[in-house]
């Protein structure tokens, strides 16, 4: 599991921005398409991706694409 490998796998959940946009220090909730349903989306793509749960709370508590990634590590 690496951190590129996980940004490809967001053109699932972040369908209206560029993907090439998308860094690892990309602050997520300040992009325009982000909201409640994202979140939701977010959440199923690592169940489905990585047979993980991430949280309402994970998210909430993360700022960065960074921060999400090194979260669901540490649950890998």
């Amino acid at each position: 599991m690496d951190i590129k490998t996980f940004i490809s796998k967001l053109d699932v959940v972040f369908e209206e921005t560029d993907l090439n946009t998308i860094k690892p220090d990309t602050q997520f909730k300040q992009l325009e398409e982000w909201d409640s349903m994202l979140a939701l989306s977010m959440i199923a793509m690592v169940d489905d991706e990585y047979s993980l749960k991430l949280t309402g709370d994970d998210i909430r508590t993360s700022t960065t694409i960074q921060d999400l990634f090194s979260k669901i590590e540490a649950k890998a």
